[in-house]
């Protein structure tokens, strides 16, 4: 049967979901969506592809989903239709007609990614869902040296949460900061892919540093060894954001 297939750029707040991931008996961003679809689709169910997962409390500004219909609908009414009847924590940005082939997961792409960590004093309840509180000393300067030895390419495996099923853990990292904005620590990481949990890793081994109870070599170490043990602990959900995707072709 004849199809049409769409690539929409959504945004969600992360915080009442249990990831983007479809999983029984709990609330998801694509289950939600696919609600919406089907409703939209006149009952007909409509599945739902997403350039990756985000893990649950994680936010998206610009995750890349793709699905199918049987009918050619004008974009923009459909993006409208599908925003304003999805959930108030999901938002569609933009949706466009691509070949029926594209993919949104296996079509080569890179991924940003931020994290925001709180450093006010006092702690702003208002942040609580969108930034990790960090209420201890930090040395910027020895994070934003520490950060440039995960540009490359390298074996994250030390930077891994176990429970992933990835067999190649070797990743590139195109650019990796990490800059102050408004009382709060900003991370950012573009790469070609990313782990189980990688960010969240890294991020909370670079405030180990931040506070001195880790050397800037330790990154090194870690990556050499693949031993997540030597790594610092995993920084909280609520303060990473999925950026942006973009597509390579």
């Amino acid at each position: 049967m004849n199809h049409t297939r769409y690539k929409a750029i959504i945004a969600y707040d992360g915080t009442l979901f249990h990831g983007f991931q479809r999983q029984n008996n709990v609330r998801s961003v694509q289950a939600c969506l696919e609600k919406t679809l089907t409703k939209l689709n006149s009952g007909h169910p409509v599945i739902v592809q997403g350039s990756g997962r985000t893990d649950a409390f994680v936010h998206a500004l610009g995750q890349v989903i793709h699905f199918d219909l049987e009918t050619n609908r004008d974009c923009e009414k459909l993006r409208f239709a599908l925003d304003t009847q999805s959930d108030e924590d999901i938002a569609i940005i933009s949706i466009e007609k691509v070949s029926n082939d594209w993919h949104a997961r296996y079509n080569p792409h890179q991924k940003t990614y931020l994290f925001k960590l709180d450093i006010g004093k006092p702690r702003s309840p208002f942040n609580r869902n969108y930034s990790s509180y960090f209420p201890y000393p930090l040395d910027v300067k020895l994070m934003q040296e520490a950060i440039q030895y995960l540009i490359g390419t390298h074996d994250f495996t030390g930077f891994t949460a176990t429970g992933g099923s990835v067999e190649d853990k070797v990743r590139t990292i195109y650019r990796a900061e990490i800059y102050e904005y408004n009382n709060q620590i900003h991370f950012l990481f573009e790469g070609n892919g990313f782990l189980y949990k990688q960010i969240r890793n890294m991020v909370g081994t670079l405030i180990k540093i931040g506070n001195q109870r880790m050397p800037v070599e330790q990154i090194t170490k870690i990556l050499i060894t693949k031993d997540r043990s030597l790594a610092g602990p995993t920084a909280h959900p609520e303060g990473l954001y999925l950026k942006e995707v973009k597509y390579l072709s």
